[in-house]
């Protein structure tokens, strides 16, 4: 993973594998099943599950389920397709849920 100097780091929280840089990091203010989220513009050491329709609380997406590719943990989501075009701005981008990852420092 490039850029391990930028600390904070964030990684999962089961089995520590690096998730994400605080670099990558666009909000704090995000709901997800366990609770709070964030939203990160990219992350690493994941692999995405199938792609499917969701309602969520903002409106309906096409999106896949985030998972650590050490322990296979669901961490969140990546959003793929909106149907509202407010919304355009989250494709692409990865809902991870605070209770699945660690914030770290160096």
């Amino acid at each position: 993973m490039e850029g391990l100097d930028d600390h904070p780091l964030y990684s999962c929280n089961r089995c520590r594998n690096p998730i994400a840089l605080r670099n990558n990091l666009l909000s704090k203010n995000f709901k997800a099943r366990s609770g709070q989220a964030y939203m990160f513009s990219e992350v690493t050491n994941v692999v995405l599950g199938e792609k499917r329709e969701q309602q969520l609380l903002t409106g309906r997406f096409v999106v896949a389920d985030v998972y650590c590719s050490n322990c296979k943990e669901v961490l969140g989501w990546k959003y793929l397709k909106s149907f509202d075009d407010s919304q355009r701005y989250k494709l692409g981008r990865f809902i991870i849920e605070k209770a699945k990852v660690l914030k770290e420092y160096a």
